[in-house]
């Protein structure tokens, strides 16, 4: 088992749908929708909003079959941020401080940013970040210079991979910051739960499939 994108799956119709009958609640919060026919361009434009500082609801494709999310009911945000726990904390989590928060690097990139390699798909393990590189991800890199990464590959989740990726190209970082995507609750399964989330947090953007919606 080389993934765990195992859990329910919803369609691009039904993404639709769902979107046209939250149309009042998301007028009211004077949110916007935009959808995508071209991938590249929803992840530019999601790497973009990460890149200056806004925190990212990522609802996309099955939902990881386990403890924590992997790129598919994530929350996302600037892994080079030092504020970046503090926000999250502030927008969402309400969380205690000490907490930390997890970077989501492609795989392979693992070398140049951490002193052990190996493939950690499901977040399992802590490595030593390289210490030439702390202060370029001090949002995801422990108080004792270690990391609880998780490695992307192109060939289990394309779409995370190619979002890391243009990050990657527009910073210099091929990392993201990844945490759950909840507020203090089970992690979100269904895209009613992860628009009701988005909508009573301060949350910037949600990534619901090919659609983004953020707040004007």
């Amino acid at each position: 088992m080389n993934h765990s994108y195992w859990g329910p799956h919803f369609t691009a119709d039904h993404l639709k749908k769902l979107l046209f009958n939250y149309t009042n609640q998301l007028t009211e919060q004077g949110c916007k929708v935009i959808q995508f026919l071209d991938e590249e361009k929803l992840c530019q434009k999601t790497a973009e909003a990460i890149s200056e500082g806004k925190v990212v609801g990522w609802f996309q494709g099955r939902m990881e079959w386990g403890p924590r999310a992997l790129g598919n009911r994530s929350i996302l945000g600037d892994p080079r941020r030092a504020d970046m726990k503090e926000v999250l904390n502030i927008k969402i989590k309400r969380r205690e401080s000490f907490r930390p928060f997890a970077p989501s690097i492609l795989s392979e990139a693992v070398a140049d940013w951490f002193e052990q390699y190996d493939d950690v798909p499901f977040m399992m393990q802590v490595y030593p970040v390289r210490k030439d590189k702390y202060h370029f991800i001090p949002a995801v890199t422990h108080v004792d210079g270690t990391g609880r990464l998780q490695t992307v590959n192109s060939d289990t989740n394309p779409r995370y991979h190619r979002l890391i990726s243009t990050f990657g190209k527009l910073t210099g970082v091929p990392i993201l910051l990844n945490t759950s995507f909840n507020e203090n609750e089970p992690v979100v399964c269904c895209p009613e739960e992860a628009i009701d989330c988005f909508l009573r947090t301060k949350m910037d953007l949600l990534v619901l499939g090919d659609s983004i919606i953020y707040r004007t």
